[in-house]
């Protein structure tokens, strides 16, 4: 407890970190205040609740936003179904391949496209979601006055959402963008949590203890997945330039088991209301039409999960291929003078890295896969509804990979203000062995 308690007051302690941390607050609570500020022209009270379905899912990210009828109403959703298209443009395309390879200056093309897309999207997922979301008996004004008000104030909220997130970015602490993600998903955990509680009781308080003891091994597994690498030994040439000589030194390429992140849940869950959606058409001419609708529309069903567990396997190996090129990797090596001990520069260093990444991805998308169907586990064991999602799935995937993140960026200031610290008092052991590396 000591050795915590030094550890705040020295991440305090250090001004730009605790201005970054502050702002960071800041930042937070504004896209909290935000999400429970009503569109104009609605009656709160009329609303129907909280969402389901992807709907609900939606609703999670947003902290409750989307079904509160905010002005926050679609959040971050527009700016990432930007970020996603155009990360397949630069794999499919060519044009925003070069734009990717030209530095800097690239990626600010890329972003500024990005943005533009996004307020696309957002107009078109505001009308979408006025008309599907907002229920006709909450609309207190002209339909036609309120659609276009509102449009034009949910697009200037994404926007606004937005800039918060790359000021976070900027003069904060972790990413932006999934620092307020995160924010919404936990913003919902404290309910969820005293719903549980209350429901259990007194009578079920051994229970509910299990229940935590169970959650806190999740989440060791998620930070686990989500941490483990393969490390590829690299071994560079030695060069020398003048009376000096460069590289001859090993390192490493990580490569991570799961690394298309959290995408092929998302991808995957987007896919699985299809099968609900499109046997509801023929529900009342099939029998069979009915049974895959009432099937898929329970995700606690054998099938629902066999199906979404397939499927999260596939987009995990689809969005690991298109996120990671072997070839480009194998050429920066020979650019670079390194090479794979053992192992030929060029096609078969491709190969090599090919292999191993189709070995770590398969088992690291099955372990994605279970983590991602563990809340309808939890829920068929008793767990309630809300507290069930915690167990698994995209909302821990993105709340632990955002905290490890930003936890890391606060590990690094500390550790440099630790170095600046001994370089200053000069007592440095084997100082000359490491100016010679």
């Amino acid at each position: 407890m000591k050795k915590f308690i030094r550890t705040i007051r020295n991440i305090f302690a250090i001004e730009e970190l605790r201005e970054r941390i502050l702002n960071t607050l800041g930042f937070l609570v504004i896209f909290r205040l935000g999400s429970f500020v009503v569109l104009p022209g609605v009656d709160p009270s009329k609303l129907k609740g909280s969402a389901s379905g992807i709907l609900g899912l939606l609703d999670t990210f947003l902290g409750g936003a989307f079904s509160n009828a905010s002005i926050f109403g679609l959040g971050v959703m527009p700016y990432i179904s930007a970020s996603i298209v155009l990360q397949l443009l630069t794999v499919a395309v060519p044009y925003f391949q070069k734009m990717q390879k030209e530095g800097e200056s690239g990626r600010k093309k890329i972003n500024q496209i990005t943005r533009v897309l996004t307020i696309f999207i957002t107009i078109f997922q505001s009308s979408a979601y006025l008309t599907g979301a907002v229920p006709a008996e909450a609309i207190v004004v002209s339909r036609s006055l309120f659609m276009f008000s509102s449009m034009i104030i949910l697009t200037a909220g994404t926007i606004f959402i937005m800039w918060l997130g790359e000021r976070i970015t900027e003069k904060g602490i972790g990413n932006g963008i999934s620092m307020l993600i995160m924010i919404g998903i936990i913003s919902s955990f404290p309910g969820a949590l005293i719903a549980e509680v209350t429901t259990k009781g007194m009578s079920g308080a051994l229970l509910f203890i299990i229940e935590i003891v169970a959650l806190f091994f999740v989440v060791l597994a998620v930070v686990a997945l989500t941490q483990a690498v393969r490390r590829v030994p690299v071994q560079y040439a030695k060069q020398v330039v003048g009376n000096r000589v460069y590289g001859g030194q090993r390192q490493y390429i990580p490569l991570k088991v799961n690394a298309a992140g959290v995408m092929p849940i998302i991808f995957a869950q987007s896919l699985m209301f299809l099968p609900a959606l499109l046997a509801g058409l023929w529900a009342d001419q099939s029998d069979i039409a009915s049974y895959i609708g009432s099937t898929f529309a329970n995700y606690l069903s054998w099938q629902y999960n066999l199906v979404f567990g397939v499927l999260i396997v596939l987009f995990t190996f689809f969005y690991t291929a298109i996120t990671i090129n072997p070839t480009q990797i194998a050429d920066d090596m020979k650019r670079n003078g390194g090479f794979i001990p053992g192992v030929k520069p060029g096609k078969q260093t491709s190969e090599y890295i090919d292999t191993i990444l189709t070995k770590i991805t398969l088992p690291g998308s099955v372990f994605l896969a279970i983590v991602a169907i563990l809340p309808a586990f939890a829920t068929i064991a008793g767990v309630g509804g809300q507290f069930a999602q915690f167990y698994g799935g995209t909302s821990l995937l993105i709340m632990v990979g955002v905290i490890l993140d930003t936890l890391q960026q606060i590990e690094s200031y500390l550790l440099m203000r630790h170095y600046e610290g001994l370089m200053k008092s000069g007592k440095i052991k084997g100082r000359s062995s490491v100016a010679v590396a």
